[in-house]
């Protein structure tokens, strides 16, 4: 937490192991509780919500007109009351994604139970909250220009050092390749390490090459998806857990924001009407 924006020099925790003796690229362990939370509860506002109210109104009319080749709507927080922030929270609650960016200035993310509906909390290293926003996007602003700041080239290791490895070295010809020649629009593309013969040391040097990046993301939803923006431009690691949090897929996904974080065109209409009943019930 508020490390500099140097993520190239990141070292990343040791990986964890598969259940049936696979290793796991497990770039780092997420903070814990980052899980969706609690339904909105509806309160009764009086006229001091007067502000709250507006800005919902706007959030409401930007979701229903919003899709996601749109710039973002950005709705600034600081200007409501600490009683209207409450009020906020109650309504809105928590949805099923969480991220922390890193940088000289760190920035929380959190969806709320609106998809494609975004809490961002910039803090200074001295843990001053310098912005709070909601915004409406696909992929939180913050979180595409850190994850643009990271290598553009991926730079393969000498040969020594695979003298320990099996499948290492083409693995990273492979990313490289791929990471380099993707354009946006282009179809992003898997590796899955559950479903390859890799070793221990395979999966210490991708690490050690790929590195750690400044998106660290987690997705409740059906089932705990952890999305990790490598030190590499459009290389993620991304591995899926079960209800014991044993990772059941380990892959790297090259090219955009994997969909596992990201809110789809058809999920701002359905955050426009949920958004609209909630309006509806405490203005009655």
């Amino acid at each position: 937490m508020h490390n500099p924006m140097r993520w190239e020099n990141e070292e990343a925790p040791d990986g964890i192991f598969l259940g049936r003796g696979e290793p796991a690229l497990n770039l780092l362990d997420l903070p814990q509780g980052l899980r969706a939370k609690a339904k909105p509860v509806i309160p009764t506002l009086t006229g001091s919500a007067a502000p709250l109210a507006e800005l919902l109104h706007g959030l409401c009319g930007a979701l229903k007109a919003y899709r996601s080749d749109l710039p973002a709507e950005r709705f600034d927080l600081t200007r409501l009351s600490a009683e209207n922030i409450r009020l906020l929270d109650q309504m809105l609650g928590d949805g099923e994604v969480s991220m922390v960016l890193s940088g000289p200035v760190e920035v929380q993310v959190q969806e709320t139970v609106l998809t494609g509906v975004w809490r961002l909390r910039a803090t200074d290293r001295s843990g001053k909250v310098v912005g709070e926003v909601l915004e409406v996007s696909a992929v939180p602003t913050e979180m595409r220009e850190a994850a643009s700041m990271t290598r553009a080239v991926v730079e393969l290791p000498p040969l020594e050092a695979a003298m320990d490895t099996m499948n290492a070295m083409p693995l990273l010809a492979e990313v490289k390749h791929r990471a380099e020649s993707w354009r946006p629009g282009d179809p992003n593309h898997v590796i899955s390490f559950s479903l390859l013969p890799v070793t221990e040391g395979d999966m210490a040097l991708i690490k050690r090459t790929l590195g750690l990046g400044p998106v660290q993301a987690v997705s409740g939803g059906y089932g705990t998806a952890r999305v990790v923006a490598t030190a590499c431009r459009n290389v993620w690691s991304v591995q899926f857990l079960n209800a014991r949090d044993a990772v059941v897929l380990d892959t790297l996904e090259i090219g955009d924001v994997p969909a596992a974080i990201r809110a789809a065109d058809e999920d701002f209409a359905d955050s426009a009407e949920r958004l609209a009943e909630i309006l509806e019930a405490y203005a009655s």
